[in-house]
């Protein structure tokens, strides 16, 4: 099977939204008022997006803050299954079977 590349949230902010709008991450901060250093970090992968910067992305873009969020989850499922999946799916005994 094929390892799929996780995507951080921050890429897709950059590729989809701030790149296409040619809106800077400062700018973007500017309006979101946020400090710059955060949407760097998001846009670089090292922060989380947490519920706050969620709901702000979400009112500036016309987007849910679900969809942020949940792009977060899913990239945060992905990389604790890549790095422990395999010991949980060892060690947890499974209840149903299809």
């Amino acid at each position: 099977m094929k390892k799929v590349r996780t995507i951080h949230p921050g890429e897709i902010l950059l590729e989809e939204f701030l790149i296409p709008l040619e809106l800077s991450q400062y700018r973007l901060a500017q309006e979101i008022n946020v400090p710059r250093r955060r949407v760097n970090e998001i846009i670089q992968g090292t922060r989380s997006l947490s519920a706050d910067t969620a709901l702000r992305l979400s009112k500036f873009f016309g987007t849910t803050p679900e969809f942020w969020m949940n792009l977060q989850m899913h990239y945060d499922l992905l990389q604790q299954e890549a790095e422990v999946g395999t010991k949980v799916y060892q060690a947890v005994p499974t209840f149903c079977r299809a």
